[in-house]
């Protein structure tokens, strides 16, 4: 999913990932393709990970994971980062999710159980800033349940912002009309996929290929 995702990703872009698997993007990016990383903790310029047991403890990415800076990279407030967000300057952002509707409503924070975390975080922000949101989720919870349904039941983080999800079994868009196909993962036929979908999954394109 993180390999599919990172080929959307335009040359030139700013990128902010989310915590988990958007995190691995940034190792799929094509090899001559820039894309420069910024964490909401005041980092844009973010490099790799380094080796385990090695880095700066005082140089980590907003999910607190130790990090490098790229040449030229820069530091700033906590408060910048977020006009930053906030301003529109941001292209791009891979997020993470527990819920998608087919209208693009997100809810990537808590299930509203009465033990959840009381915070939306930086998400809130950031699909409210960014430009353009991908989401990486898997099609079901482990339970079987839709991810992708026609409407959320859990608290939401943003309404109508996300734009292209992918997951174990297809890459999917979100349109005025529903869910679009606009590839199957290999051996993954379309009426696997809608099954497991509660949402309006439209009919595949001619123009659908299958993931090489």
């Amino acid at each position: 999913m993180a390999a599919r995702a990172a080929l959307d990703i335009p040359d030139g872009s700013y990128v902010n990932l989310g915590i988990g698997i958007p995190e691995k993007v940034a190792a799929y990016v094509p090899e001559g393709r820039e894309v420069i990383y910024h964490t909401e903790n005041g980092l844009l310029g973010m490099g790799p990970a380094p080796m385990e047991g090695t880095g700066d403890p005082e140089l980590i990415n907003a999910g607190k994971r130790r990090v490098t800076a790229v040449p030229g990279a820069s530091f700033f407030h906590h408060a910048d980062s977020f006009v930053m967000i906030r301003g529109g300057h941001i292209d791009l952002c891979v997020l993470g999710a527990l819920q998608v509707a087919q209208n693009g409503d997100l809810a990537n924070w808590s299930t509203g159980a009465p033990d959840a975390i009381p915070a939306v975080g930086g998400a809130m922000d950031l699909v409210a800033g960014v430009n353009t949101i991908y989401v990486i989720t898997q099609h079901t919870t482990r339970t079987g349940e839709p991810k992708l349904v026609e409407s959320c039941t859990y608290p939401l983080t943003s309404r109508g912002v996300v734009d292209r999800i992918y997951t174990d079994l297809a890459v999917i868009d979100v349109t005025d009309e529903g869910f679009q196909v606009v590839e199957l993962s290999p051996g993954v036929e379309f009426e696997y996929v809608e099954e497991r979908t509660a949402g309006e999954l439209l009919p595949i394109p001619d123009a659908l290929r299958e993931v090489k």
